[in-house]
């Protein structure tokens, strides 16, 4: 384990994490996982979609009782013990999705917060009020104080949740994604509240998808991967590791693309065009524009969290935008997502939402149901010899299938419906290596043999670019990069981490 930067005490951490384990059934979440924390620390657990660093967190804080492992803290085991007795201790957390108490203003809020453990001490205390506006102004809420929670924009209601976590003065705070949702100039905002709880002598470990932002703002940084640790130490060190790359990126970049030439001139099938999208008061996109040409394969890149799964589902009919999507200069707006399918987009989502108790073959037919039985039948041949492991499988039911033919289901249901437009996200998340391989040889013959249009939201660069004519790289709710992907690869490769 990387020791603590000199500005850190090295002789007694805070809090030491050792052995850390989380089950989940026959699921291991965490495993093994140790890490020491000091005062005067930022230290930021990195990973994948599903690495296990919230369940890590959440161990830590109690929310999950650990499977096994130790959570020393000034000398006590915490290991076990309800969240609410380990806060008492001198722990606070920053939770993901805020809960204030909309009926209460924001000074309210505050002084919930800082009411005694005891009943009988809850009679009102001259000296709370004025302690929460001090918090408040702390974090930048002074002139919203008197206002109630629906209507303070998004940004002010995670800055709530920050003084919420620091009203009783903890020495340790755990801050779960701070940066969901901020806009560019909020997340800069928010890092430097959290550098100010380093400077105050106060532990912080932090969890975030935005991976720069967290490179950015911590001393040390532990990588995890599938529940256990890959490597700790300074962010750029991490960064610059080829587990770690490999981790995120995939391996080594491969480009084909064809000529940008042969679709320049024609109207593009898709075009989508300063579409923001907002989750309640959290922007999940920001003026994103992006188009896609009959036959064109096209990946668009980016780290979770950035927002491609958002994209997908608003091109596809199920949020609400601002801007405008065309489809062969036709405007989507308006239409449902089942006429939007129809009509020749149709994504396979991310949790690939298979009918677990029906047959491949029944799922399949799903797919197909608008087909006449001739073409059915040719296009169920077509499919799989593009997918022969579904061919063998199609009695068996959906649920048990192993996780890479699951993805070739979904994929396969969707292709069924003989798409213009055929959106896949994140194909490859939780795949072994040999099954990656076999749907990117299932995507090239796609991409060799159809005149489909693929767009392709991906991760994996490594997966997504061997396949893509353009790309789009997505950070943070905004497009940041457009190209081919032998530009990709020699200018925004090195800094897509």
């Amino acid at each position: 384990m990387t020791p603590a930067p000199a500005t850190a005490d090295r002789a007694a951490p805070l809090l030491q994490v050792r052995g850390l384990t989380k089950r989940f059934g026959g699921l291991t979440a965490v495993k093994n996982l140790s890490l020491d924390l000091y005062g005067g620390e930022i230290f930021g657990l990195i990973g994948p979609n599903g690495s296990g660093k919230s369940t890590a967190m959440k161990s830590i804080m109690g929310i999950e009782r650990p499977t096994a492992g130790d959570v020393i803290f000034q000398g006590e085991n915490l290991a076990g013990l309800p969240a609410h007795r380990i806060a008492r201790r001198g722990f606070g957390m920053v939770f993901q999705h805020s809960r204030p108490l909309n009926r209460q203003t924001v000074l309210e809020n505050i002084m919930v917060a800082l009411l005694p453990d005891s009943l009988t001490k809850v009679l009102p205390d001259r000296s709370l009020a004025a302690n929460a506006r001090r918090i408040a102004e702390r974090v930048g809420l002074g002139p919203v104080i008197g206002r109630r929670p629906p209507t303070l924009p998004f940004a002010d209601l995670r800055r709530l949740e920050l003084a919420k976590a620091i009203a009783r003065d903890p020495k340790v705070v755990l801050v779960d994604e701070p940066f969901a949702g901020l806009t560019l100039a909020e997340v800069a905002t928010f890092s430097n509240l959290i550098r100010g709880f380093r400077d105050e002598g106060r532990a912080v470990l932090l969890v975030d998808h935005n991976v720069k932002s967290v490179a950015a703002l911590v001393d040390r940084v532990l990588a995890m991967y599938l529940g256990e640790e890959i490597v700790t130490g300074r962010a750029d060190e991490v960064m610059r590791n080829e587990t770690v790359r490999h981790v995120y990126l995939g391996g080594a970049i491969e480009t084909s693309a064809r000529p940008e030439v042969d679709f320049k001139g024609k109207m593009p099938i898709l075009d989508v065009q300063n579409v923001s999208v907002h989750y309640g008061k959290a922007q999940a996109l920001d003026n994103v524009s992006i188009h896609v040409h009959q036959g064109e394969f096209v990946s668009v890149v980016g780290l979770n969290g950035a927002g491609k799964t958002t994209l997908f589902n608003t091109i596809s009919g199920l949020l609400p935008y601002s801007g405008e999507i065309l489809r062969g200069g036709q405007p989507l707006r308006g239409h449902s997502a089942a006429h939007i399918a129809r009509h020749g987009i149709v994504q396979c989502p991310e949790t690939r939402e298979l009918f677990g108790e029906m047959t491949v073959r029944e799922n399949l037919d799903l797919g197909g149901q608008h087909l006449e039985s001739g073409e059915k039948a040719k296009q169920l041949a077509w499919l799989f010899a593009l997918f022969p492991i579904l061919k063998e499988r199609q009695g068996q039911m959906a649920q048990t299938l192993s996780g890479g033919e699951q993805q070739m289901l979904a994929i396969g249901r969707a292709l069924m419906m003989r798409p213009d437009l055929l959106i896949l996200d994140e194909p490859t998340l939780g795949l072994a290596p040999v099954i990656l391989e076999q749907l990117s040889k299932a995507l090239e013959k796609l991409r060799q043999t159809t005149p489909i249009t693929v767009l392709l939201g991906e991760q994996n660069v490594t997966f997504a670019l061997p396949h893509a004519d353009r790309v789009y790289v997505l950070e943070h709710a905004r497009i940041v990069w457009e190209g081919d992907p032998a530009r990709f690869a020699a200018e925004a490769g090195a800094d897509y981490l």
